[in-house]
């Protein structure tokens, strides 16, 4: 593998997307990090378990921190070397020539992998695929180990039915494979894709994958399971996905009142509220406790700004 240097970037947006999932936000806003071993994470789990969009929230925040980072979706490559919109059969374990097909696009993703570490000086790959079976994930230690990259799995497993449902709705029947398809025909057969998948799914387990480097997600982050995870840049990762919000949530800022002193335009200090500044608390505390049957969990937070 090449030398791997360490250079300044530029400031810059990406717009990523996969599988109809659109993440965007800074490439880097800090010096470049520099990783003694290449690392590639590899997404494990069925369909419609927020895999993708885990991918690409690691993927924007490890290059925010310096990390010169890429994701590899495989159903692109498929899609590609396939074509789209392949019915729910083409999932189906039994169907050989498929299975034939899908593992050799697995296959040409992970040189794609390899390809970045070598001729690009990259530094994190993620490989975003379901990698459900035993068979798959071996296949890529298999590829990627004597190659000096070390690899880490990412599980995301979630059996809440209102989740799974909103995922295939929000995401799964407008992506690619179902584009311009009548949505209840896309519904119906991506859920018999699911199936296929789950039919055949063997998840990570510490008595089978011990010795592994894993990352398991439980229900969108109600319960995590981290198994050999080292090192300072691991440790981030499992950090970061600890407090990576997946499920949508509803927050509302707001300023205090009007105080005295914006009665008079003075800036800063921490004189009393007027009369509308009062009004105005009482009217937030009204407006906070109608909704609060509405938001299961409600938080409330208050920050002090004295001067």
């Amino acid at each position: 593998m090449a030398e791997r240097q360490t250079v300044e970037p530029a400031s810059a947006d990406i717009d990523e997307v996969f599988n109809g999932v659109t993440v965007s936000g800074p490439i880097c806003k800090r010096p470049t990090q520099k990783v003694n071993q290449a690392l590639c994470i590899v997404m494990v789990g069925l369909p419609a378990r927020g895999k993708t969009y885990i991918c690409l929230k690691l993927v924007r925040y490890l290059r925010w921190i310096g990390y010169k980072t890429k994701a590899v979706n495989v159903g692109d490559y498929r899609r590609r070397t396939a074509g789209i919109q392949m019915p729910e059969s083409f999932f189906h374990p039994n169907n050989k020539e498929a299975m034939s097909v899908r593992r050799r696009v697995a296959l040409n993703a992970l040189g794609d992998v390899w390809r970045w570490f070598e001729e690009e000086n990259g530094d994190v790959a993620v490989f975003d695929a379901t990698n459900t079976t035993r068979e798959r994930r071996s296949l890529i230690l298999e590829y990627l180990t004597p190659k000096n990259v070390k690899v880490i799995f990412v599980e995301s497993i979630c059996e809440d039915p209102l989740i799974i449902e909103r995922n295939i709705k929000d995401v799964k029947v407008n992506s690619p494979d179902y584009r311009d398809l009548d949505s209840d025909y896309a519904l119906n057969d991506f859920k018999k894709r699911i199936q296929h998948y789950r039919n055949v799914y063997e998840p990570l387990c510490v008595e089978y994958d011990g010795a592994r480097h894993f990352i398991q997600i439980f229900d969108v982050g109600e319960r995590f399971l981290v198994n050999r995870i080292r090192g300072h840049l691991q440790s981030r990762i499992a950090y970061y996905l600890m407090n990576l919000h997946i499920k949508p949530r509803t927050i509302f800022l707001t300023r205090h009142g009007e105080s005295m002193f914006n009665e008079t335009g003075k800036i800063g200090g921490n004189s009393d509220l007027s009369s509308h500044g009062r009004e105005y608390s009482r009217k937030l505390g009204v407006f906070v406790e109608s909704i609060r049957d509405s938001l299961p969990g409600l938080k409330v937070g208050r920050q002090w700004l004295c001067c």
